[in-house]
């Protein structure tokens, strides 16, 4: 963090962390805009859901889309 992203006193830290969040916001962004990363991670993931792999991220993707709260 340098700059104007340093944390000033008075400004929600951890839970609450502003700062972060702004920061993997603008990541995701510019992510999204390139459309080459874009369509590759794609391609990492069919290969992956068609890998090995395929079966345990396919129960995975059935257990999180219920909502329910992780189990420990």
């Amino acid at each position: 963090m340098a700059g104007s992203d340093t944390p000033k006193a008075g400004q929600v830290q951890g839970e609450g962390d502003y700062v972060s969040a702004k920061a993997y916001d603008k990541a995701q962004a510019d992510f999204a805009k390139d459309e080459a990363k874009v369509q590759q991670k794609a391609k990492e993931a069919e290969a992956a859901l068609d890998g090995p792999e395929g079966a345990e991220l396919e129960k995975a993707r059935q257990e999180t889309a219920k909502g329910e709260p992780r189990k420990r």
